[in-house]
């Protein structure tokens, strides 16, 4: 089996500082882990899928998105650092899905980073009511998952895994961080211990 990390020491920390801060926010995850077709092909129930779930995300995170704070109507700000990236500078991306403990209709919701070409730092700004099926998650009920789906630049269902040349998005290695601020407040990333690379624990993916 390949190598996968997580880093999970800053959430605690900035949960906790968020709160005596009243800065609003907090990470709901950050996982660095290493990405090979075999991993695409053998992730289940859904193949090219990285799953956030149990110890991966921040114990701490509110049962309630919406009160006392609300972070259901703030910004979701995304932080992917490509480490490694096959040479050819295929357009990748990754979809970001909230699993909430209970939803509606299509049952989840998702936002994504950016088309990216080759190895960097990206970051963005999403609003919470904007991005795909936001609406379909109850957020008063929490969220209990995040899955990572690798793509390809053709849309909506362009799995990595199923491209004949597959070699252009794999294998690779990124740290992907989610923090969430609440509504009416910005992301200040001086509340958060320093995003920079660091000694990772081995865990199985």
């Amino acid at each position: 089996m390949p190598t996968c990390f997580m880093l999970l020491q800053v959430i605690a920390t900035s949960f906790v500082s968020s709160q005596e801060s009243h800065a609003e926010q907090f990470v709901l995850f950050d996982v660095m882990f290493d990405y090979t077709k075999q991993d695409a092909e053998n992730s289940k129930p859904s193949k090219s899928h990285f799953y956030v779930k149990n110890d991966r995300l921040n114990p701490d995170r509110p049962t309630d998105w919406t009160s006392p704070i609300d972070y259901r109507n703030g910004t979701a700000h995304l932080r992917l650092e490509v480490i490694e990236k096959p040479a050819g500078s295929e357009p990748t991306r990754w979809s970001v899905c909230y699993i909430p403990n209970k939803g509606k209709r299509n049952g989840y919701g998702c936002l994504g980073t950016d088309m990216y070409r080759d190895s960097g730092v990206y970051e963005k700004d999403i609003p919470m009511t904007s991005f795909w099926e936001n609406d379909s998650i109850l957020w008063n009920e929490g969220i209990k998952q995040v899955d990572l789906v690798i793509k390809d630049d053709s849309g909506g269902k362009g799995h990595a895994h199923k491209r004949p040349d597959s070699e252009k998005f794999f294998p690779t290695k990124v740290r992907m961080t989610l923090i969430q601020v609440s509504a009416g407040s910005k992301y200040d990333p001086k509340q958060l211990p320093e995003l920079a690379p660091k000694k990772s624990t081995s865990v199985q993916p």
